[in-house]
């Protein structure tokens, strides 16, 4: 049988009793792989082979024009393309660490500290898992449009700092850390910061890799704060300017655009599959981890 380290769930050596699961998981990781195989042969094609019928699977004739014509690009309003992606870089790298800092410190206050209101805290949070965006899409434009974050930089910041699944997935794992570790660390004279540093913040390493995920995803991957609270097009992210790409910046010329759509599309999808690859065993631990009492 396979070893496993504690909660890890990836077994650590190959084991002949693996092989009827190999059998099975190759050939299935495979087929689930040919949409990601398409989108970066995809990107590299010439306008030619983009509309070949019937469609060919592998570029034949790979060419970097795509690319270039990407970066060549610029909009009606006279944007580039790299203010648009610099942006997305620098809204997803703030958010993200953001959202892993507030996700742990307010994670690790609900499981081991004491105060007032306590519990409620929790269950509101809780209970704003059940709200997809657009039943509360009305009260955030109102309350983004009264604190005055219209058309601001920070608009992509702020309202994406609060998310509810990751407070209830670090909460839920921070809970499951032994009180007596902490209580021994206080003992001996550590702070809250100090043991938040030394012990908490090692302990819940999966539990971090999942909150990164889905926040660069969240973020990643947002076009609502650009449609919806941005006017200035040198605010926007490049998120939002995919979404415009193959039509509106090539004056409306869609067959001339979809090369840069291709482009644009695996520049779209990369960050999203090395952020996943490097991650995942992280991940997976997480939920072996979250299944032990």
């Amino acid at each position: 049988m396979s070893a496993f380290q504690g909660t890890k769930i990836n077994p650590t050596k190959f084991h002949k009793s693996q092989m009827k699961f190999y059998a099975f998981l190759v050939p299935l990781a495979i087929f689930m792989a040919l949409p990601i195989i398409y989108i970066i042969f995809h990107a590299f094609k010439p306008i030619d082979e983009l509309f070949a019928y019937p469609p060919r699977f592998f570029v034949q004739k790979p060419t970097f024009q795509n690319f270039v014509d990407l970066f060549a690009q610029t909009n009606a309003s006279g944007i580039p393309i790299s203010r648009y992606l610099f942006n997305s870089i620098v809204v997803t790298i703030i958010v993200v660490f953001l959202t892993i800092l507030f996700s742990t410190m307010a994670g690790y206050a609900l499981s081991k500290k004491n105060f007032l209101l306590k519990k409620t805290i929790f269950e509101i949070n809780t209970l704003a898992l059940m709200f997809v965006p657009a039943a509360v899409a009305i009260p955030r434009y109102l309350l983004i449009e009264k604190i005055g974050l219209i058309n601001s930089f920070w608009v992509h910041i702020l309202p994406l700092l609060a998310m509810p699944i990751g407070l209830f997935l670090v909460k839920q794992f921070i809970d499951q850390i032994p009180n007596e570790l902490v209580e021994a660390a206080r003992m001996d004279g550590a702070s809250d910061f100090r043991i938040f540093v030394t012990i908490i913040i090692p302990l819940i390493k999966p539990a971090i890799a999942t909150v990164a995920i889905l926040s660069f995803q969240t973020v990643w991957n947002n076009i609502e704060t650009s449609t919806l609270y941005v006017n200035d097009e040198g605010l926007k992210t490049f998120s939002f300017y995919m979404s415009t790409l193959a039509s509106q910046v090539t004056g409306g010329n869609t067959v001339a655009g979809q090369g840069i759509a291709a482009a644009a599309s695996l520049i779209m999808f990369l960050p999203n599959l090395i952020i996943f690859i490097i991650l995942q065993s992280q991940v997976m631990n997480t939920m072996a981890h979250s299944g032990i009492k």
